[in-house]
């Protein structure tokens, strides 16, 4: 789960943290629903190369303090890098505008009970 620092906001967060997950990422997919993203770590850079539907990225310091922001990456056609990021959330295109990407600047990361 990822909490937006202003407002509070839930999303429901796939965790790619191992080398097949990384590298498969959100490649195959036909969508990612609105409310969902995928976490990759450790990740400082992304690419569009054989994706079917355009995504907002987040990318995150260690200390989870918002290093970039990337809107609308279109399929095959973005890339985007994050000097000092450790982290990246791909989310539906949209997201970051619901969100108010200029009031972003950290992130909180909890597990979902249960």
């Amino acid at each position: 789960m990822i909490l937006n620092s202003a407002p509070d906001t839930k999303l429901k967060i796939q965790v790619a943290d191992n080398f097949l997950r990384r590298f498969l990422g959100l490649m195959g997919r036909r969508e990612l629903p609105p409310g969902t993203g995928l976490l990759i770590t450790p990740c400082n850079s992304i690419h569009m190369m054989f994706m079917r539907f355009p995504i907002d990225v987040i990318f995150y310091d260690k200390d989870y303090q918002v290093v970039k922001t990337a809107a609308d990456l279109k399929p095959w056609l973005g890339m985007s890098i994050a000097i000092g990021a450790i982290g990246a959330i791909e989310l539906p295109a949209g997201t970051l505008r619901s969100l108010g990407a200029k009031s972003l600047t950290s992130i909180r990361i909890e597990p979902v009970p249960g």
